[in-house]
């Protein structure tokens, strides 16, 4: 004898299957997340207004938005408003691919004329074009975070901006350098030693954040360096009687007897 299996029954398996690939695929996606964290890479941000923990690659982005803004003398308004973008668009992540042709951490298209899609996924670039555009926007300084961020944008919600004010005040103080020791980040040390390239790490510092970066603007020196230290292969970062050690990350920055000169930050 042969029977039908019931419709009902039929819509229970499916539901189930479903909801276990969603469950599959969540838990891939999160445990891909946490494996920078899992391996130790990790860098952490602490001002007056909070902590926040982030990858390393996100640190960069931070540091290098952060650098960007200081270079073109915009104001730490400017920066919180670039950070709410960026998270809400990317994570502070640099995707080559999104919604349709958008690409980069600040989501923009080669279509509506933000630029290529290489340039924009190149986040120097990505970023000066943001801030070009920011800067045409008459009373941003004044404006809400999201409405700001939004009138650059022109998304569909902008709205969704405003969650994230919290964080982009703390990253903003932090990679601004107005908060001194704000950033520290650890990584596993490569068995076989790194030789540093401090002049190429100069060298790309300088691009983001121009020639006057050694001097004037310290902590956010210090604090680009360290989050910018394992691609770099950087080993110790010194500034005002203190210091970061890539083979101590975890313990931040500790005071140092080592002399750096008047306003200068060494790297070794």
């Amino acid at each position: 004898m042969t029977g039908r299996v019931p419709r009902t029954a039929l819509a229970i398996v499916a539901i189930v299957v479903v909801l276990g690939a969603g469950i599959f695929f969540g838990a891939y996606y999160l445990l891909e997340r946490a494996k920078p964290f899992a391996l130790g890479e990790h860098c952490k941000i602490t001002t007056s207004a909070g902590t926040l923990d982030l990858d390393i690659e996100q640190s960069e982005i931070a540091a290098t938005i952060a650098a960007v803004a200081a270079r073109r003398g915009l104001p730490e308004r400017a920066l919180q408003i670039a950070y709410v973008t960026a998270i809400q668009e990317s994570k502070l992540t640099n995707l080559p691919y999104g919604d349709r042709d958008s690409v980069g951490v600040f989501q923009q298209r080669p279509s509506q004329g933000w630029g290529t899609s290489a340039q924009l996924q190149d986040p120097v670039y990505a970023t000066r074009k943001f801030f070009v555009a920011l800067e045409k926007v008459k009373g941003y300084r004044g404006m809400p975070l999201h409405e700001a961020a939004q009138e650059v944008q022109r998304s569909a919600d902008g709205s969704a901006y405003a969650q994230h004010e919290m964080q982009a005040k703390i990253l903003a103080g932090a990679f601004s350098g107005r908060v001194p020791k704000a950033v520290h980040c650890w990584f596993p040390l490569s068995e076989k030693p790194v030789e540093p390239r401090a002049q190429a790490a100069r060298k790309q510092l300088l691009r983001e954040l121009g020639d006057d970066s050694p001097t004037k603007r310290a902590w956010q020196v210090a604090a680009w360096y360290v989050t910018h230290a394992q691609r770099y292969g950087l080993r110790e970062i010194r500034y005002d009687g203190v210091s970061w050690t890539a083979a101590d990350g975890h313990d931040g920055w500790v005071p140092s007897d080592a002399a750096t000169g008047a306003g200068k930050v060494r790297v070794l």
